[in-house]
């Protein structure tokens, strides 16, 4: 029985103890929680046509601006911001690019497109890299391509895919790593 009570008066000293904790900095943990969701939703992005990576996790940037405890610059936001603007313009040409470099056709590139959502919805494994392969495939098939040259082609059209992913998800790292410095510098001070 006596320890029974001494349990519910430890929890009630520790929820005490985070009420006041939250009512003194809540907005600021609820921001720098919000931008950390925000952050690892960019990195997911990378991969997912639905998201874009790189501008997602520079929302939860925006997000730690606004935060009175985190100090972040409006030239980092900005510069951050030019850099997720121009990966995400990059990631509508690369694939495309891809697949005109080995002889495709814009149905190659709706394929690669199609290809992936299927892929990422689809319950087979790899099917985030066997989707666009197969979709570009079957686009050239559809556009009438023979049969190499449609493979060549869904190949191109594959490795723009992987090529704008890599980039994206580098900078989404790039992202998160700046996030932890400055989340730390909250934590540490």
């Amino acid at each position: 029985m006596m320890t029974q009570q001494k349990a519910i008066a430890a929890n009630k000293l520790l929820f005490d103890f985070l009420f006041i904790l939250f009512k003194i900095c809540k907005m600021d943990i609820f921001l720098i929680v919000l931008a950390l969701f925000f952050v690892v939703l960019g990195i997911i992005g990378s991969f997912l046509p639905i998201l874009p990576g790189p501008i997602t996790s520079w929302f939860g940037f925006l997000l730690l601006y606004f935060s009175e405890k985190i100090d972040f610059s409006l030239s980092l936001l900005t510069i951050t911001f030019a850099i997720a603007l121009i990966i995400w313009i990059l990631d509508f040409f690369i694939p495309a690019i891809g697949t005109k470099k080995f002889g495709g056709s814009k149905y190659g590139v709706i394929g690669t497109t199609v290809g992936l959502i299927i892929g990422v919805i689809s319950p087979i494994p790899f099917g985030i890299l066997i989707g666009p392969f197969l979709g570009a495939l079957v686009g050239e098939m559809i556009n009438n391509s023979k049969g190499e040259k449609a493979l060549k082609a869904a190949f191109g059209s594959f490795l723009g895919f992987l090529a704008s992913s890599f980039l994206k998800l580098i900078v989404s790292l790039m992202y998160l790593g700046i996030f932890i410095k400055k989340a730390l510098t909250y934590i540490l001070v």
